[in-house]
């Protein structure tokens, strides 16, 4: 390249950024730039308000537990057998005393048998043993009325008398000692048979105690094998529902088998554990209500009725123990539950309807307007009451929330009601 060209591509360049500096120059001073992007205002959110209210709020205590039956009960045969017939499934609906399984009878059955004829036996010894002394049944027993014995009294009787009339004859001479003797002789003879036979009637009246005390025993034989029988039918020991039955027809079960499992469903019973601090507030008979996420709509009421006498060293916690009703049987043993406890006082609290908050990574805000703003505010909520919810902290009463669209807001956001 010659002197003459590199001199004059030098002078272009030259020219070139002259030009370029007069450019910046002159944008610097205030003239538009066309290539950049033009800035736009931030949207404006349009939202609905309402006013953080004060209301007297019921306070209660909430606790949650499983709910357990009124009584559960496992039964068990009270005779060893084979199962013959089953008359209830799980889930049957029992009344007390309904069948649950039968067992095999034939021989319990045969032992009554045997027991009723031994019974017969021993009744016709008694009235055999009665008839021998002539006593009739109920008649009280008077030895002086069985026929021997009225027989030889009457002997003996005359027997004296004529002996009272041979004394006072020999003492007149009219009749021989001889014949006096003979009088005394017969008189002592028939006495001792009279005594005797008394004795005899004794005895055998004996004989009858001892028969009737047969009967009675017998008696006894026909109860225990009749009652025998009965145990091969097993019958429900309560009312309830039959939450298992293990046994089928043929198995055979012994006085250890477990034929069925009958629980009580109506009240059933939870069990909460109070803070220590709300003992004081606890009392029996106190109302309650219990809600299951099963029946999310519906509330059960209930009642405390037992109270532990003593706070938990471990925990500081009081048990307690509610009854529900349960009369249209929708709760179940096992299911889980949530217990609120009305407690006496009310409290003044704020209320905003819980479509107002919004939970951003754990924490709970509200959206407090003012000045077409939205200011956020970290509140506490508490209790809920319908569709409203208590503001323990962070927003104060009649201040303005926004109640829809919070999910579009942030703190300082523009905003049109």
């Amino acid at each position: 390249m010659t002197l003459k060209s590199i001199t004059l591509t030098v002078l272009i360049l030259i020219v070139l950024a002259a030009g370029v500096g007069l450019t910046a120059c002159s944008r610097s001073n205030g003239a538009p730039n066309n290539n950049g992007a033009t800035a736009t205002p931030s949207a404006v959110i349009e939202v609905s308000t309402t006013i953080a209210i004060v209301r007297q709020l019921p306070r209660f205590f909430e606790a949650t537990g499983s709910l357990a039956a009124d009584v559960q009960t496992d039964v068990q045969p009270q005779t060893a057998g084979k199962v013959v017939a089953s008359g209830v499934d799980m889930g049957s609906a029992v009344k007390k005393g309904q069948m649950l399984v039968r067992l095999e009878a034939a021989d319990y059955q045969l032992r009554v048998d045997q027991a009723i004829a031994q019974l017969d036996n021993a009744k016709a010894a008694v009235r055999q043993a009665e008839e021998k002394i002539g006593l009739r049944p109920g008649q009280q027993f008077d030895p002086e009325k069985v026929a021997d014995v009225s027989s030889a009294r009457a002997n003996y009787t005359l027997a004296e008398s004529n002996f009272q009339r041979a004394q006072k004859l020999v003492e007149s001479g009219d009749i021989s000692r001889a014949e006096y003797d003979q009088r005394k002789s017969q008189r002592d003879s028939l006495r001792e048979a009279y005594q005797s036979a008394i004795a005899q009637a004794r005895q055998n009246y004996a004989a009858v105690l001892v028969a009737r005390t047969n009967v009675t025993n017998a008696q006894a034989q026909v109860d225990l094998a009749r009652r025998n029988l009965s145990y091969t039918v097993v019958t429900a020991p309560i009312d309830g529902y039959v939450l298992e039955r293990p046994v089928d027809v043929g198995t055979y079960v012994s006085t250890t088998t477990k034929v069925a499992t009958i629980v009580r469903t109506n009240p059933l019973w939870i069990r909460i554990d109070i803070p220590e601090q709300a003992v004081r507030q606890i009392k029996n008979g106190q109302p309650v209500s219990l809600a299951t996420t099963s029946w999310p709509d519906r509330a059960f009421s209930g009642r405390i009725a037992r109270i532990s006498p003593n706070v938990s060293m471990t925990s500081r916690t009081l048990t307690v123990e509610a009854e529900i009703d349960n009369g249209s049987g929708a709760l179940k043993p096992g299911q889980f539950g949530t217990v609120r406890i009305l407690l006496p006082q009310s409290e003044p609290a704020v209320l905003v309807p819980q479509r107002a908050l919004r939970t951003i990574s754990g924490s709970t805000y509200v959206f407090v307007i003012k000045n077409g703003h939205a200011e956020q505010r970290l509140v506490q909520a508490g209790q809920t009451e319908g569709d409203l919810v208590e503001i323990k902290s962070g927003v104060a009463a009649d201040e303005t929330v926004a109640s829809n669209n919070v999910d579009q807001l942030s703190d300082g956001a523009a905003v049109r009601q």
